[in-house]
């Protein structure tokens, strides 16, 4: 049960927390967040690239079978 200073987190809380802490992180300026956002995105993009091509080749090569059921 939560205490009565700190109330339950809503899903919504967490992200404006999220956000809160992104823009706090860049010094409170919103351009600067906003392309440090952009950068990590570029980079989690390439990773999940860099992720499927590796688990696409290990299919191809028998190392992961398919579900049958």
């Amino acid at each position: 049960m939560p205490s009565s200073s700190q109330p339950a987190i809503e899903p919504n809380d967490e992200l404006e927390m999220a956000v809160e802490q992104a823009i706090s992180a860049c010094g409170g300026d919103m351009r600067a967040t906003i392309r440090a956002l952009i950068v990590a995105n570029e980079y989690l993009e390439t990773e999940v690239g860099e992720l499927m091509k590796a688990v696409s080749h290990a299919y191809t090569r028998g190392r992961f079978h398919s579900y049958s059921g």
